[in-house]
């Protein structure tokens, strides 16, 4: 019982240092794992702030865009109105300052233009005006998308037409590129974030990156990331002019979710090694045991061999009288239950032969035999049904031994005085074999300890009664062997159940 006491100590005390062992490696690895987390988490932060600042660039570069096109419609309005004056200018006007206007304007292209559009002059034109005489078509289109700026001479009226210059032409082709790459570098990014872009109604996707394509395409996965990644950030709300109101939406990269993650898999990691482990343990340790358990039995029972044959030649030469006849006769029996507990112990490790029987009377023999040897202040009583016809395929010899290791047990635990009961009961496909006393009993954590080879409560003996017992039953008889019930002061029942033989 020690035995077992300290090796339920040992195996607490390794599951208690086993689980600090875990805790501290999971404690340790999650410090790791926030630490890479925040780095993460920063990382998205950055990208989030410098999609912000990018967006106010390229909304600023368009406002920049705007003014310089509200400028350069000065200019031409400028340019009109000294043109108008150098034509209506007096002879002793100066001149210098209107010509000198006319003269800078190397970019703007204008073109100056009759009631009827035909064309009077014109300037920084990509067309010659030999072979152009008048605003009309494509070029009327090109060149109509500002108001034309109305200029009189007296009862004269011409109209000044004027287009984007070509700096400011080459400007606005950066700034397309410049939107279209904005969009580009958010849903392609460095710090792998998934991230969508969607409209003003949230509904249609405008790009998106580092998302399943499936989730696009189906409208109740794509609002629930879309709900998903506004509980985790707040969307960037990006409004470009021409382009309309869109949200910038994104969540955690996947390998921060993956850290995140990370201690729990690496905790059944750990918990499926060690269990493993541990299985792989018990069943070597369990192979070791059963080969010291075969190797002594069959020992054993070649020691016990020698000595039986001595005593059934030495009681032949016994006189047989009236006197010992009785003797020589109980004596051959006990010899004989050496003989048989010798073979019983030379079959461990082999698979025994089961044949069909009767276990009713099988029953009433062992407990025969043990009551004839047993305190008389013991009393055996068993139950068997009238109709009883319970044939069992099984090994007559070990099974007794099963019975009488409970017997003598039972009546050990009785110190010689009390009750000892069996009974036989039956089901559709079982028999039950209740063994009951009115011994010391045993507490609820004793029941399946007292099964364990070693583990005993005499002062002599090695504990391996139960052990083998529960090993003929479960192993050999495909049955099954336990405490059914057990209290301390008042008795233990044991139940042995086997598999009767189906009728044909």
């Amino acid at each position: 019982m020690d035995i077992y006491r300290r090796k339920t100590l040992w195996k607490w005390g390794l599951f208690v240092l086993g689980a600090l062992i875990v805790a501290a490696s999971l404690w340790f690895s999650n410090i790791l794992v926030k630490k890479i987390a925040n780095e993460e988490r920063k990382k998205v932060s950055i990208w989030a702030n410098a999609i912000q600042q990018k967006a106010t660039l390229v909304n600023y570069t368009k406002e920049f865009f705007k003014k310089i096109e509200e400028e350069e419609r000065k200019r031409v309005e400028i340019w009109a109105e000294a043109t108008k004056r150098l034509i209506n200018a007096g002879i002793h006007e100066d001149l210098s300052f209107y010509t000198q206007i006319i003269s800078e304007n190397t970019t703007i292209p204008v073109v100056l233009t009759d009631e009827d559009r035909n064309i009077i002059a014109v300037k920084n034109v990509a067309f010659n005006k030999d072979t152009v005489d008048k605003l009309q078509g494509t070029l009327y289109t090109e060149f109509s998308a500002n108001s034309p700026i109305l200029v009189n001479y007296g009862s004269i009226v011409n109209y000044l037409y004027y287009k984007e210059s070509m700096l400011f032409s080459e400007l606005r082709n950066v700034l397309n590129d410049l939107t279209e790459s904005f969009f580009s570098e958010v849903v392609v990014n460095s710090a792998s974030v998934p991230v969508i872009v969607v409209d003003s109604t949230k509904a249609n996707v405008f790009s998106s990156g580092n998302i399943d394509s499936t989730i696009i395409n189906d409208p109740v996965k794509l609002h629930d990331m879309l709900s998903e990644m506004e509980a985790q950030n707040t969307p960037i709300e990006i409004d470009f002019e021409g382009e309309g109101t869109k949200y910038i939406y994104y969540k955690d990269s996947y390998l921060l979710t993956q850290l995140r993650y990370y201690p729990y898999v690496q905790f059944f990691v750990i918990g499926a090694f060690l269990l493993l482990a541990y299985i792989l343990f018990s069943i070597t340790r369990r192979a070791e045991q059963n080969k010291v358990w075969v190797g002594m039995a069959k020992e054993t029972a070649h020691q016990l061999g020698t000595p039986i044959s001595s005593m059934l030649a030495w009681i032949d030469f016994i006189p047989l009288d009236e006197n010992n006849k009785m003797y020589l006769e109980e004596l051959r029996k006990d010899i004989e239950r050496l003989n048989n507990v010798s073979e019983r112990f030379s079959k461990i490790g082999s698979k025994p032969e089961l044949k069909d029987c009767d276990i009713a009377e099988m029953i009433r023999d062992s407990v025969e035999y043990i009551q004839r040897r047993s305190s008389q202040q013991v009393k055996f009583s068993v139950e068997v049904p009238a109709k009883a016809d319970m044939q069992v395929m099984l090994n007559k010899n070990l099974l007794s031994w099963v019975l009488e290791n409970l017997l003598n047990n039972a009546v050990d635990a009785m110190n010689g005085v009390g009750e000892l009961q069996v009974i036989l009961l039956e089901d559709n496909k079982n028999v039950m074999i209740d063994i009951t006393d009115t011994g010391k009993g045993m507490n609820k954590s004793q029941y399946k300890a007292v099964f364990n080879p070693g583990y005993t409560t005499k002062s002599r003996g090695w504990g391996l009664g139960l052990a083998l017992s529960k090993r003929i039953i479960e192993e050999y008889h495909n049955g099954r062997i336990f405490v059914k019930s057990s209290s301390p002061g008042k008795g233990t029942t044991f139940r042995i159940i086997l598999t009767k033989i189906e009728e044909k």
